[in-house]
């Protein structure tokens, strides 16, 4: 069993990769009887164990990566001096509508009965929640897309949010701050995020945006995902998203001790991927990269 044998030098604790019965045959073929279960109570004697995987190997850090967190807290902090507003967005796992598995355990008299398998064709469809979490007021909103997770899309659930909520939440606000990933659709690379916050953010609201994105690998820091997400992920555990109405009622029924509030809305409108910006509509755009670390950091004003 050497070359089957792994284990871990902090703990001491050991496992393998064969199971009992192999092991149970192995040892019969040298002439020594025993069963699976005795296999069992001895492997525990001696340290092993069953494990599973965990995921805790970190991808390499960017050289600058605290860099970009020193300039993330510093706009944080004068955004709350001056009380100018700080959302945070991002994409949340796209969900399968029906009767599938979900996570998580909930009290019940009797399990709900799903699927045994995740096949999209027995899906109603697929959800694609894109949240906007207001930093300093502690609210958020989920806008739950049906077709695909885009620049465009992401562009439309931040104007809807601003032009219905935080426009009268800081009726005086010229500029808005946007923390993003540095991936997905609101992502650092992606032409269209640039161009469509220019035009329906910017441009429609006479609005002032600066956006920073955290580094690749710290998508865990962004406000909205263990402010927001988390929560919403409690709250829905172990219950089957068998339609878009179920998912619109736990998501407006999420709430904290906090003070946290979601609201929801569903969008149909279809969304195309693989849009291309070109360098003609991308010169158009009156952008200004910050000096420190302009791939990460850069200002939009109205045109």
């Amino acid at each position: 069993m050497a070359h089957e044998t792994a284990g871990d030098p902090l703990t001491g604790m050991k496992w393998t990769r064969r199971t009992t019965a192999k092991i149970a045959a192995e040892l019969g073929a040298l002439g020594i009887d025993i069963c699976a279960r005795t296999v069992a109570r001895l492997l525990k004697a001696l340290g092993f164990s069953l494990r599973v995987n965990h995921k805790k190997l970190a991808g390499a850090s960017h050289p600058n990566r605290d860099d970009q967190f020193q300039c993330i807290t510093a706009l944080r902090e004068r955004c709350a001096a001056e009380n100018t507003p700080v959302i945070s967005v991002d994409t949340k796992k796209k969900e399968l509508v029906g009767a599938f598995k979900n996570a998580g355990a909930k009290w019940d008299r009797a399990p709900e009965l799903v699927r045994d398998h995740d096949f999209p064709s027995d899906a109603e469809g697929r959800a694609i929640p894109y949240g906007v979490y207001d930093v300093q007021a502690n609210t958020g909103t989920v806008f739950v897309g049906t077709t695909a997770d885009t620049p465009a899309f992401a562009v439309d659930c931040i104007e809807k949010s601003w032009r219905t909520e935080g426009r009268k939440r800081y009726p005086e606000a010229a500029t808005l701050q946007i923390l993003a990933d540095s991936g997905g659709s609101n992502g650092c690379r992606p032409r269209a995020w640039k161009f469509y916050l220019q035009h329906r953010l910017c441009n429609r609201h006479g609005l002032r945006v600066t956006v920073a994105h955290y580094p690749t690998a710290a998508s865990k820091w962004n406000p909205i995902d263990h402010r927001m997400f988390s929560e919403i992920s409690k709250n829905w555990a172990g219950r089957p998203l068998d339609s878009y109405e179920t998912i619109l009622k736990y998501l407006r029924t999420t709430r904290t001790s906090a003070g946290l509030r979601v609201r929801a809305h569903l969008v149909k409108k279809v969304y195309k991927a693989g849009v291309k910006i070109t360098d003609a509509q991308m010169e158009q755009l009156r952008i200004t990269s910050d000096s420190r670390l302009p791939k990460w950091n850069y200002t939009l004003e109205p045109a």
